[in-house]
């Protein structure tokens, strides 16, 4: 007696086909699984024994081989439960065979028969969508299954079977139940944010984060401790724009591999992620046993907030520059060689020096100059030259801290953030509908991924702009130019900075509402371009 069943393994973000094909055949009394099965899938014969036992069904007493094929791919997971169960009770005949053509199954099984979550069910519904098949999972990630694009009138058959346990998926495949179709749950966006209006003072701050909020651009705070830098880097999600829909299902794909979505439910609200400083490498851009993303790409479309700067461990720091620039991870292995998106805006704070008053006339730090040459020389120039603006956060005056908050709110930013934001993706649309933009798409020799996520480096805001697009958008007038060019001479500007210098300045045209680069924005993009207290440093 033989039967296949149609899971899938993951590769990164990539998701593959997996066949799991059952036999049941005379011989001696065995339940064996092979196909490179890591020890989560080795065990999954005793859940499928306890389960069985819980529903009265009994193994047949015979010699029980299941194969994942190909059998040269590593099959990690508990996801494997739901398939070999379903594979089994095809073989002995409980379930009709063609019941289980042309879906994808996912699921984990507990011992009392009913089906518990397990992560990637969205990114796998998605490849079954793009290869024509449905999805059978458990009833808890129904919601999320039903993003993958479903449409319910293209067959008799329901294209996604949700169950709460491995008795009622049976009736169900047996005809003698209807499970309800699911539907694709939404979280709820309304949360409040920290306000703008809490922080008083540090109106250059403010604007510099308005800033880096327009154009999605990446962010270094450097000042004193108690000066504000935390409580402005958690204002930031209260004045960025919610996320598109192609982006809420990219950045969701991912907490799906990572099994961090929850209940299921796709929100647009933009993920904000602040590691400790103690954070490792493989915390940071993924890896691992299993080769999982890391808060790079758990940050996809979102901020990472990385505080004390200096105090993360060297490697991982530079580990970050690839991403930066890329917007995507690779992860190499002796076992593995994944790739995840990681189109994220970075924010990071940091202390002048170790004592942390380096630049406070009132508290001289002991070891000047050199404690804090030493302590920003943690942070090395081809990672700077990555952040577009970094600005000195001083303390915030007694004066300051006597007056009543202001009266700007985070929703007064926010509007200004949004029509800037609208106004970078009209453009760069109409430079998509003429073909200007380069798309990378992905290997569909690697993974079944629908059209709609493939594009992970596609620019969306000024920041991700590059090539012939920003020299289209972003180039300055004359008076402008000018002063770059001077600029770049006498500052010794790399290449990478010159672009990102005119990315900040478009942004900072959007804003004002001017079609055109002007010498104010170049000039304000600029101050943005060197850490003042490494030029007080210097001095």
């Amino acid at each position: 007696m033989q039967a296949k069943v149609r899971t899938v393994a993951f590769q990164g973000i990539d998701v593959l086909p997996v066949d799991v094909q059952v036999l049941v055949a005379p011989g001696n009394l065995a339940f064996a699984i092979v196909g490179l099965a890591d020890k989560a899938v080795g065990e999954s014969r005793e859940r499928v024994r306890a389960t069985f036992r819980a529903l009265g069904l009994s193994l047949p007493p015979q010699r029980i081989t299941v194969n994942l094929s190909p059998a040269d791919l590593a099959k990690e997971g508990s996801h494997y439960d739901l398939p070999i169960a379903l594979g089994l009770l095809a073989a002995m005949g409980v379930v009709p065979r063609d019941s289980l053509a042309g879906y994808v199954v996912l699921g984990e099984l507990a011992l009392d028969g009913s089906l518990s979550r397990v992560p990637g069910v969205l990114p796998a519904a998605i490849a079954a969508r793009a290869a024509g098949r449905g999805v059978i999972c458990p009833a808890v990630c129904g919601g999320e299954a039903a993003w993958g694009g479903f449409d319910n009138a293209e067959s008799d058959r329901p294209p996604i079977v949700a169950a709460p346990s491995l008795l009622a998926l049976i009736n169900h495949l047996r005809g003698q139940q209807k499970l309800a179709a699911p539907e694709a749950l939404v979280a709820d966006d309304r949360a409040t944010y920290p306000d703008i209006a809490e922080i008083k003072g540090q109106e250059s701050a403010k604007r510099v984060l308005e800033v880096a909020a327009a154009g999605g651009h990446n962010l270094l705070m450097i000042g004193p401790p108690g000066s504000g830098k935390s409580m402005l880097a958690s204002r930031l999600p209260g004045i960025l724009p919610p996320l598109a829909a192609e982006e809420a299902l990219e950045a969701s794909m991912v907490r799906s591999l990572a099994g961090d979505l929850g209940e299921g439910k796709l929100s647009r609200r933009r993920t904000f992620r602040d590691p400790h400083h103690s954070a490792t490498l493989q915390a940071l851009v993924g890896g691992g046993p299993r080769a999982r993303p890391g808060e790079v790409s758990l940050a996809h479309h979102g901020v990472l907030f990385l505080d004390e700067l200096p105090e993360f461990n060297r490697a991982s720091l530079e580990a970050l520059r690839q991403p930066l620039e890329s917007g995507r991870v690779t992860v190499a292995r002796a076992t593995a060689h994944v790739t995840y998106p990681a189109r994220f805006q970075l924010v990071a704070a940091m202390n002048p020096c170790r004592c942390g008053h380096l630049t406070e006339p009132t508290r001289a730090c002991g070891r000047a100059p050199r404690c804090g040459l030493d302590y920003q020389g943690k942070i090395s120039g081809p990672l700077l030259d990555r952040i577009d603006l970094c600005i000195d956060v001083p303390p915030v005056a007694a004066a300051d801290l006597a007056l009543p908050p202001p009266s700007e709110a985070s929703a007064d930013v926010a509007t200004r953030v949004a029509a800037a934001r609208a106004t970078q993706r009209e453009r760069l649309e109409e430079f998509d509908r003429k073909g200007k933009l380069l798309a990378v798409e992905a290997d569909e020799t690697a993974g079944l991924l629908a059209d709609r996520v493939r594009n992970w480096s596609k620019p969306r805001c000024n920041a991700d702009t590059d090539g012939a697009v920003l020299a289209a958008v972003a180039e300055p007038d004359a008076e402008g130019r000018a002063l770059l060019t001077r600029a770049a001479e006498r500052l010794g500007l790399s290449a990478r900075a010159w672009h990102r210098t005119l990315r900040v300045a478009r942004t900072l045209a959007d804003l004002d509402g001017s079609n055109a680069v002007r010498r104010l924005h170049i000039a304000e993009a600029l101050g943005y371009r060197r850490p003042q207290p490494r030029a007080v440093l210097a001095a």
